[in-house]
């Protein structure tokens, strides 16, 4: 009918060719007739609807649908219940993160911020939070891709799957999605076309009363998904609107909250710890700080073993000092054993494990990661390994920080630190502020000018939007002694030391020295001649420390950090304190 329609108008409304004798009047009939035909085929196309019921061809057996659009990827149903492709499940939660799969172990990882849950393909037996959880159905491999049962998908992510048996799709929906219910008003209901006209084959058609949910609107048309799962478009008229469906969030435990001095802020200082035990009674009094974080534990091998330095006398002296202790965590910088230690979930959950154990052992209240020289493939296994660390540190009631290095292009020292995912995760974000130029620079300088520390700490709240309330700024104790020297032929060498904050002291007491400030720095400086070579130190000293706290208040961060104890000078402990705790 339509190519008729067409045909007549194609015909008739060319112009008649003027004819000798009584054959003009047989044109004009012929004229009006095809007008009216053609009149009549332009009503027929804009008022007749289509009755053409299209049957979708849809790659799947069981086609995933997804805020009005087909997924790539079809479910798997088993005894009409759904099974999902962790391909598109990245999609759906918006994050590529929550879910891993390894193919070597078998093993599949979901997380959230207060669970993680562990199972394997073709088994019922799976944990959460290290507890054991019983699957219904188990997860499988089928072909290249991992299909994982609902009931845990709903559980920890609030995910919805209808499955329509007569159409054989899948609707799914995310917890917290708000949708726009709407019935059909047509006495004999309302069809769902193709396309927004009603000359579009109709794909689904609603009884009257029958529900619609609404993804957005064409040309006039909504476009709606109908009771059997076919998305397509419904006119406006046909269509009154009724509620909204609200889809519900999974049951969460009440958000883990980080400790934090009422009215103040973190004002920690690393104990660098070596081979000899700290002792207490040798610690001056430290105004102010209220964490300490010594190096107890590092990564000894490959399979996850963690070498332990702990001692409880430091625990109890710190406890009675009114500090908190938050045990730092390294990988010994050896890439090689990181990359291995990192890449299976057995090795990580062993390091988490053995973290745990030695927390409750010596009564520590948290964690601080400080990875580095790192390889940068493994960017995404220190995500991962920190995804499933925190809910269980967060169990037990433990802060869990990391240090980041100040962003650069090194690929050992930053490019490994995805800033942006990490701060989603752990309570506090360390921002190692220091080696600007660092000890073997080929150029000497400020371990840490204000302007490079401003910048470093700038761009990790715009460019990875880490909030200020996670961020700690990180501030050097020490400084370097630069030694400038030029050789026979005309070369200057640059090579350097590190010291701390009474030696400079001492150094500048003895040679007599005047320090000038240097405004691009933010702190004082002197130079000196010793053995036919030029001696230049960027100092630490209450300036250089005070202008890093007016940092922190500037931008409102959630404290300070020291490297480290031993390096101080015993006035710098007020200092600190007195800067932080300045009132407006």
């Amino acid at each position: 009918m339509i190519w008729e329609c067409e045909q007549l108008e194609a015909t008739y409304t060319r112009t008649p060719r003027r004819r000798k004798g009584g054959g003009f009047k047989f044109l004009l009939f012929m004229f009006v007739v095809g007008m009216i035909a053609v009149i009549g085929c332009m009503l027929y196309m804009r008022y007749i609807p289509n009755t053409q019921l299209k049957v979708m061809d849809y790659e799947a057996e069981h086609p995933i649908t997804f805020e009005g659009e087909v997924l790539a990827e079809g479910a798997v149903i088993e005894n009409d219940e759904v099974k999902l492709p962790l391909s598109i499940l990245g999609h759906v939660l918006g994050s590529d993160e929550l879910i891993r799969y390894e193919p070597d172990s078998k093993s599949i990882i979901m997380t959230t911020a207060d669970k993680v849950l562990h199972m394997k393909t073709d088994s019922l037996t799976a944990t959460v939070n290290q507890k054991p959880y019983k699957l219904e159905m188990a997860a499988e491999l089928n072909g290249k891709n991992v299909y994982i049962p609902l009931t845990p998908l709903k559980e920890l992510y609030g995910l919805k799957a209808e499955y329509e048996a007569d159409s054989g799709i899948v609707v799914l929906l995310k917890a917290g999605e708000n949708i726009q219910l709407a019935q059909a008003v047509g006495k004999k209901g309302e069809a769902i076309r193709t396309e927004p006209t009603i000359r579009a084959p109709y794909v689904e058609r609603v009884p009257q009363g029958g529900s619609v949910r609404i993804w957005g609107e064409r040309d006039g048309w909504l476009f709606v998904q109908g009771p059997q799962g076919q998305v397509g478009y419904m006119a406006k008229k046909s269509a009154a609107l009724t509620t909204i469906e609200t889809i519900p969030l999974p049951k969460q435990e009440p958000p883990f909250q980080a400790w934090k001095v009422m009215g103040s802020k973190i004002n920690l200082v690393w104990e660098a710890v070596y081979e000899k035990k700290i002792d207490p009674s040798k610690i001056n009094d430290m105004q102010g700080v209220n964490v300490v974080s010594p190096t107890w534990f590092e990564l000894k091998d490959a399979k996850g073993t963690i070498k332990a330095k702990a001692d409880p006398a430091y625990v109890r002296w710190a406890h009675n000092q009114g500090m908190q202790v938050w045990a730092l965590f390294s990988n010994g910088f050896e890439p090689e054993r990181t990359t291995q230690a990192l890449a299976s979930v057995e090795t990580r959950f062993s390091m988490i494990q053995q973290l745990l154990a030695f927390s409750q052992l010596y009564d520590l209240q948290g964690i601080n990661i400080d990875f580095e020289n790192v390889k940068t493939s493994d960017k995404a296994n220190l995500v991962q390994f920190v995804r499933e660390m925190t809910p269980l540190l967060h169990e037990q009631g433990l802060v869990v920080s990391i240090d980041v290095t100040p962003k650069s292009n090194s690929e050992m020292w930053s490019l490994f630190l995805d800033r942006a995912s990490l701060g989603k995760v752990v309570d506090y974000m360390m921002v190692m502020a220091y080696d600007e130029h660092w000890a073997s620079s080929p150029k000497a300088g400020s371990v840490a000018s204000i302007g490079w520390t401003e910048s470093s700490i700038v761009r990790i709240l715009e460019e990875d939007g880490v909030p200020a309330s996670k961020l700690v700024l990180s501030m050097p104790l020490y400084t370097r002694i630069w030694t400038e020297k030029t050789d026979s032929d005309g070369a200057k060498k640059v090579s350097s030391k590190a010291v701390g904050m009474e030696r400079v002291k001492e150094i500048v007491a003895a040679k007599k020295l005047k320090p000038v400030f240097d405004k691009d720095a933010g702190q004082h400086y002197v130079e000196y001649k010793e053995d036919d070579a030029l001696q230049r130190i960027w100092i630490e000293d209450e300036v250089s420390i005070q202008a890093r706290i007016g940092l922190v208040r500037k931008y409102d961060l959630a404290g300070a950090a020291s490297w480290q104890r031993a390096f101080q000078t015993p006035s710098i402990w007020k200092t600190i304190d007195d800067a932080i705790s300045k009132r407006p």
